[in-house]
Order: C-alpha cells, then structure tokens, then sequence
C-alpha cells in the first residue's frame, strides 16, 4: 500500500485503526497529486473502502476527525473534474448504503454529510461560483442515485431531509469565510430543491423543504412582511435549523450569477426567487398538487415585496 496507488478497499476496512489511519494518510497523498486519475469503476470501489472505514471508527473525537480528513480531500485535489468525481462517489455510496446504517450509526453519518455540504461550497467558493461547475454538481445532487434525485425511488427520504435541512447553514458558514469572491447563486444553488419540491411525489418531502428552505430563507430577506403560516410542527423545524437570520448570506448572495458581483436588496432577491419558483410551478414536469402550493406560496409571499416586478396570476 503506496501513494503511487489508491488504498485498496480492504485497508480502508481494516478492522485495525492503525491500518486504516495509513491507508486515509495515503489516499489524502494519492489524490492529491494531480496526475492520478480513477475511472469510475476505480472510484466506486474506493468508496465503498472509504464508506466502511468510517462505519469502523468509533467514539466521537476520532469520528469527528475521519469526517473533517475526508471532506478536506474534496479541496486537497487539484483538479475540480476529479473533485467532482470524489463527491458523486460520496453521494453514490451514501444514498447506496443508507438504509443499512443502524441507528447507533446514523448520527456519525448525519456528520458525515455535513462535512461534505460544507466542503462541496467551500469547492464551488474557490471556483467562484463558476455557473457551469455548479450546475454539474447539481447534477451529482439530482441524477438517479443522487440524494434529491425526484425519480429513483432508493433515495430514503430521511437522506434528503437532511440534506435540506443543512444546506442554507453551511452555505451561510462558507461565505462567512471570505469576502473576496463573487456572490453566491442563490437561484442555481436552490435549483434542486425546487425542482424537487416541483415534483416529489409525497406532501411531506414537499413540506419539509419549504419549512427548512424556502420560509426561512424568505423570512431572513425580507423579515418585516415574511408571513409564517405554518403548523407548531413546521416552527420546530424551522426552529432547529434557521441559525439567525444567515447573515453571511445575506452579504454576499446574487440571483444567478448574471449580474456581474451586483448584490442586491433583500427584498429585490426575495422577489427575484418567488419569480423563480413561480417559473418551476408552471413547468408542465410539475406535479398539479405541488403547482398549487408553489403558486399558493408565490401569492402569499410575492404580493408582500415593495420591490417586485409584475408577473401573470396563475
């Protein structure tokens, strides 16, 4: 086991730390040196290695530390292409093996995915929000065996309630890191839980991201006229994942990335997001249950913005 190659699973596996801890020192080596590329097959093979390996570590120190080594390698490679590929690996096994983990498991992976939501911004911020490399990881998110895929049907959903229930509070921690780049997209970074929200075949996924996404993120741009017209059960969960009001966010955030590092109003970004989802509603791949409460959140929520443009009732 050298870093002219990557670890092979069984290392990774390793019932012994010391053994694991080598192999995890030589693939950080491995992939961080820009002329090794793994096909596919190669990089699923490796993750089920990588997957097992934290499965293996036990208490919370020596958890805590596997999940930072492994997220930190997103950013150790050079290359964006093969960084991409190590988290659609990640994602692959992830939704692949999640309803193996016992629940004494479960919470070291909740961190686990954390780590890598936060690492996959931190990627995107060092590549300036390029449009196209975050559309390709958006791809990784929704394509068949991506945690908001709307289609495949082995995606638990608990996997992609997580997911959303994080996302606006790492992505508010990544841009707190540094205030030399170029505004986040909010409308591209937000796509797949529109998407997913527009065609999700069970009211609970649908509500589950407007509680923890679309309200809370509505309510932080335009706090004074956000109307919370939600259930005790829907506060709580909102609650427990809207950390203040995502101040760093709010700082430095754009709609999409068109508008050359202009940062806009709260109320001017809010606006141009309901447009957004209003423009996700009335796609015919929209499920009719979901348009009517997209529109219904449009309504309630777009009528409200001083600052909105005119749009056709639906």
């Amino acid at each position: 086991m050298t870093a002219t190659g990557p670890p092979l699973a069984k290392y990774l596996a390793s019932t012994d730390k010391k053994t694991r801890d080598k192999a995890i020192k030589n693939l950080s080596i491995f992939l961080s040196d820009d002329r090794h590329e793994l096909s596919k097959a190669e990089m699923d093979k490796l993750w089920k290695g990588i997957f097992y390996c934290f499965w293996m570590s036990d208490k919370p120190l020596v958890q805590q530390a596997l999940a930072s080594e492994l997220a930190e390698m997103i950013l150790t490679i050079s290359s964006t292409s093969t960084s991409l590929a190590f988290l659609l690996g990640f994602w692959e096994t992830t939704v692949r093996e999640w309803n193996g983990i016992d629940r004494l498991r479960i919470d070291k992976y909740y961190m686990l995915i954390r780590r890598f939501v936060n690492a996959a911004f931190r990627l995107l911020m060092r590549v300036k929000w390029d449009k196209e490399i975050c559309q390709e990881y958006n791809q990784i998110l929704t394509k068949e065996g991506g945690p908001l895929c709307t289609s495949d049907p082995r995606v638990p959903s608990s996997l992609s309630y997580h997911v959303a229930d994080i996302y606006l509070t790492e992505l508010d921690k990544t841009l707190g890191l540094s205030a030399s780049v170029p505004p986040a997209p909010l409308a591209i970074l937000l796509d797949p839980f529109i998407t997913l929200a527009a065609r999700t075949h069970t009211s609970t996924t649908y509500q589950r991201i407007q509680s923890v996404l679309f309200l809370p993120l509505l309510n932080a741009l335009d706090p004074d006229s956000c109307k919370m017209d939600e259930s005790p059960k829907s506060k709580r969960i909102r609650l427990a994942t809207d950390d203040s009001i995502y101040p760093n966010l709010l700082t430095n955030a754009c709609f999409d990335g068109s508008e050359q590092g202009r940062h806009f109003e709260g109320q001017i970004l809010k606006s141009k997001l309901l447009q957004r989802i209003f423009e996700v509603a009335s796609q015919p791949e929209t499920r009719d249950s979901n348009r009517r409460k997209m529109y219904a959140l449009w309504k309630e929520h777009y009528e409200e913005s001083p600052n909105s443009e005119q749009c056709s009732q639906p």
